[in-house]
């Protein structure tokens, strides 16, 4: 099998023309190489193997499990932890969570409640100083806000990004040592401010010693075992004294759906549980009566469509989470905070109203036992904020080989030291 691949065989391969790689080159999401004599651009085999229809080419159909046993005992400090979706995969992998630092309330008592062992540090982390786990800890994680910087010059450094939470990512990070850090978030940091946000982001992390792994990449939800098609950007980070290279989780061909969610069956071993829910006002609740699942709001009327979308009917664009039932044979849409706003409906297929509680975190993969805090908008807010269990644990097994392979080779060095001293 070839290490590498031209442009016309990787656009037959995943699907797409020539014009798309072309411009997933230029905005990094699929970088191409070139060939030295004739400058042809060539894709590595390690940057393809991210897309499903790359394995697919290259396994018949195969699926590929990321599985990684620990060889230690790995720690994780986790920032923004929010209701505990990355440290519960995190945990599901294998990693041990000395941390979690997290400013909402409800959010925290959720955590406590659920895992009353961990160490839960509540408040602002401007107020928290982490220099007590300096070389203690093996990863930070962290699901910072996006943030526009000041650019002070054509490098920007770590002081340049004070007053955003990015700076507190990073000072952590400085203060810590670990041997790999990993941010996520919304796909929109790649173009945020023409791409300079995130151009700063790698220049910070540089300036504090790590080197970023190149391309960013955006992982698919969907690829990793859960039913809903979300999306996060990965940032990771490596001290750049060690010398490995860090792989993306693999996806799985296996795409689940809103009944695997729902139903018994693989993800779970039940139905999902009864919980409160909110409902929909009784206007809203007569136009999606009238939509099919898999619809939105084109299949009302033409009356009912202009009468519900007011003045967006006449601006163009699909606006298709609007009016939104899910069917049960599809993944389903993003989930947000407020499962009843008009932009972003997410109906239940057969009853006309928004997910439950518990149907809200199932699509997000949390355990059943996993017990929200505070009122039912909070309880939504923490789950809709969330980044999905199940994901998470992808990449807790790809952080877990990236480190097997950094203790195994230190082991090495260090048995090469001893026995050269004799």
């Amino acid at each position: 099998m070839s290490d590498y691949y031209s442009i016309s065989e990787v656009a037959e391969i995943l699907g797409k023309n020539t014009e798309t790689l072309r411009r997933w080159d230029r905005e990094g999401k699929l970088t191409a190489a070139r060939e030295p004599m004739s400058n042809y651009r060539v894709y590595k085999r390690e940057s393809l193997e991210l897309f499903p229809e790359f394995r697919n080419y290259v396994n018949a159909g195969d699926r590929l499990d990321n599985f990684e046993e620990t060889q230690h005992n790995y720690s994780v400090l986790e920032l923004f932890a929010g209701a505990g979706g990355l440290a519960i995969g995190m945990e599901q992998a294998g990693l041990k969570c000395v941390a979690l630092n997290e400013i909402d309330k409800w959010a925290c008592q959720t955590l406590r409640q659920n895992r009353p062992n961990w160490n839960v540090l509540e408040g602002d982390i401007k107020n928290f100083d982490f220099k007590d786990l300096e070389n203690k800890v093996d990863v930070v994680t962290g699901g910072f806000p996006c943030q526009a910087f000041s650019y002070a010059g054509k490098k920007l450094g770590l002081d340049d990004a004070r007053g955003t939470l990015f700076y507190e990512f990073a000072r952590v990070v400085q203060e810590t040592k670990p041997a790999i850090c990993i941010g996520e978030n919304v796909r929109g940091l790649l173009s945020h401010e023409k791409g300079k946000t995130l151009e700063g982001m790698i220049s910070i992390l540089d300036e504090i010693g790590y080197n970023v792994v190149s391309p960013v990449r955006v992982l698919k939800a969907i690829h990793y075992n859960v039913p809903q098609k979300r999306e996060r950007l990965i940032l990771v980070g490596v001290r750049k004294d060690i010398d490995l290279e860090y792989a993306y989780p693999l996806p799985s061909e296996k795409i689940y759906n809103l009944s695997d969610a729902l139903k018994k069956g693989e993800l779970y071993n039940s139905d999902v549980p009864d919980s409160p829910g909110t409902k929909y006002p009784e206007h809203k609740k007569k136009i999606l009566d009238l939509i099919p699942q898999k619809g939105y709001w084109r299949d009302l009327p033409l009356d009912l469509q202009k009468e519900y979308m007011q003045k967006s009917f006449y601006l163009g664009g699909g606006k298709t989470g609007m009016a939104r039932r899910i069917g049960w044979d599809e993944p389903c849409l993003t989930l947000t905070c407020s499962p009843a706003q008009k932009q972003t409906e997410r109906c239940h297929p057969e009853e006309t109203r928004p997910f439950t509680v518990r149907e809200y975190a199932r699509i997000q993969t949390f355990p059943d036992d996993w017990k929200f805090a505070g009122a039912v908008s909070q309880q939504y807010k923490q789950i809709g904020n969330a980044v999905p269990c199940n994901l998470g644990k992808e990449i807790g097994f790809s952080i877990i080989k990236f480190l097997n392979a950094y203790y195994s080779k230190s082991k090495s060095v260090e048995a090469s030291i001893s026995t050269a001293s004799f």
